[in-house]
């Protein structure tokens, strides 16, 4: 390199400069602003290593933005939801389960009092989706990236987040398959075969169908029908909440009104909720609705493939948009899934628990006509297999954006290898359950400690870096407002307290393990990566 003039280089935006032997570029990546304070305003320079060769690439990232197509805004609100993109993807992954299952379970226990802790955690996590994703659009560099360049060995953190993935994500798509096993169970009345395990066997029936649409596509054609038959069912329960003609007082009450929460006496002696500390149900609550943190991390690559990058910050208002959208959605159907908890399954102390997580939720739509119990058991059906199918494809975005952050090349066979590795471990973990001896485990409880990092505080991790990342890599006029910075530091430090105490009343010991194991593996790995690469 030494004797080159780099305006040469950067003559051709993203031209590459190779020493020693070097894979395949990689076709020209997104802008970054990555410069030192020896480059010259405007030029970007970035080192990428893997294996035996070393790759110095350029970029022009003025001239990259002024060839970028200029946005070109929607003027009426029907053109704004053509734009409707990333954030109806996040959307989807929450209200299959999410409001379903957990936000009706809230409302049948606790009536009301939990609407305004929902919609605090739902106001924090639309912060931390929308903070990411606008610097992703200012940069081009995901957090996966950023976080390559935390004190320590480099990439101790991604690695903590890649352990946790490849645990984590069969666990949940376990407890999916589970949870379309548990409906289909109920509507067939094999919920008492294999001693109880029937939601298993149709689990793992279910696992393998989504795992053949993963592999062979054909899942448009579905999606299609899923929308429209979830919508019509969704609408049907807006509806119906109307009818019920709920207590506006008191949902305004418990929507802005900070409450305290206790199990009710007549919870207190159902199996699943005997032994579970009230701390334990409220945080998995946090964990689910909204969505976890690898949602949102998979959402800042759907806002790269959107094109949504300009160093100027163009393509902010269609990303705040997007996502102000995606949670107002999701917190409506929060507030009327509790609403109908709390008004048809509390006064017959009924909640969604054990093996019988969605045929309870039917009730809601028999006030509006009876028949309309038949359209909610196929919407229930779509829109968990929903969540299914999208839990499944948000792990390769995930694996894909961590293996670029650590300089390797990536191919197509990366997307077989996550959904590979998320199928067949959650095969073991639904056939684990199934061969249980005794009662099998309830699927809520098998989801708890996975759910208490992916949707806690993982949330609170990437909330606080969001803050790291602006003042260490953007120009101070670029970076966040003060009113985002403490928002963030304060969302942040929620989600981590919250997360905290939920491992802590679960099972401490349990929880220690498993903080110093990951904390082993991701300081251990990249030391060991290190020294690799030094070699």
């Amino acid at each position: 390199m030494i004797g080159h003039d780099y305006r040469k280089i950067v003559s051709n935006p993203g031209a590459e400069l190779s020493i020693g032997i070097c894979e395949q570029p990689k076709s020209a990546e997104l802008p970054r602003r990555e410069q030192s304070s020896e480059s010259k305003p405007g030029i970007c320079g970035r080192f990428t290593r893997f294996r035996s060769s070393i790759r110095l690439v350029f970029y022009d990232f003025n001239a990259t933005i002024a060839n970028s197509m200029t946005p070109n805004f929607p003027q009426t609100p029907l053109e704004w939801l053509k734009v409707f993109g990333p954030g109806a993807v996040l959307a989807s992954l929450t209200i299959g389960v999410g409001e379903l299952v957990f936000s009706t379970r809230a409302g049948a226990l606790f009536g009301y009092n939990l609407l305004w802790f929902f919609a605090l955690v739902l106001f924090f996590k639309w912060l931390l989706v929308y903070s990411t994703a606008r610097h992703m659009s200012l940069t081009g560099a995901h957090p996966f990236r950023r976080w390559m360049e935390l004190p320590g060995p480099r990439g101790w953190f991604p690695l903590i987040f890649l352990l946790l993935a490849v645990l984590s994500f069969p666990i949940w798509v376990a407890f999916h398959s589970g949870t379309v096993g548990s409906l289909l169970a109920a509507l067939t009345g094999t919920q008492g075969v294999f001693g109880g395990g029937g939601h298993f066997v149709w689990g793992i029936g279910m696992l393998g169908l989504v795992t053949i649409v993963c592999f062979i596509g054909g899942y448009k054609t579905l999606e299609r029908a899923q929308i429209a038959i979830v919508a019509v069912m969704l609408l049907s329960v807006l509806a119906a909440f109307f009818m019920m003609q709920p207590d506006w007082g008191e949902l305004l009450n418990g929507l802005f009104i900070p409450k305290s929460v206790n199990y009710p006496n007549w919870a207190k002696a159902l199996p699943e909720i005997r032994t579970r500390p009230v701390w334990v149900e409220t945080v998995t609550y946090v964990g689910i609705i909204g969505g976890s943190a690898y949602d949102y991390l998979a959402y800042v690559s759907y806002v790269r493939e959107k094109g949504w990058i300009a160093a100027g910050g163009e393509w902010l208002r269609p990303i705040l948009f997007d996502s102000i959208l995606s949670f107002v959605a999701v917190l409506i159907f929060t507030v009327v899934f509790t609403v109908c908890g709390a008004l048809i399954l509390q006064p017959q102390h009924q909640i969604p628990a054990g093996t019988d997580l969605l045929t309870l939720q039917s009730q809601f739509l028999t006030p509006l006509f009876p028949a309309l119990k038949y359209l909610y058991f196929v919407g229930a059906f779509l829109a968990v297999f929903g969540t299914l199918y999208g839990t499944i494809e948000v792990a390769p975005a995930i694996l894909r954006e961590l293996a670029e952050a650590f300089g390797l090349v990536v191919s197509a066979k990366i997307r077989n290898i996550a959904v590979g590795w998320v199928c067949s471990v959650a095969l073991v973990v639904l056939v684990a359950g199934l061969a249980k001896k005794g009662a099998p485990p309830a699927l809520i409880v098998i989801l708890t400690p996975a759910n208490l990092f992916t949707g806690v505080l993982a949330c609170g991790c990437v909330c606080l870096l969001s803050v790291w990342a602006d003042f260490k890599f953007l120009q101070p006029e670029l970076r966040m407002p003060l009113v985002l910075v403490v928002l963030n530091v304060l969302g942040g430090a929620l989600f981590v307290l919250l997360g905290l105490k939920g491992y802590w009343d679960y099972n401490p010991a349990y929880s220690g393990i498993i903080f110093a194991g990951t904390l082993l593996f991701g300081v251990g790995g990249a030391v060991l990566l290190g020294r690799k690469f030094k070699s």
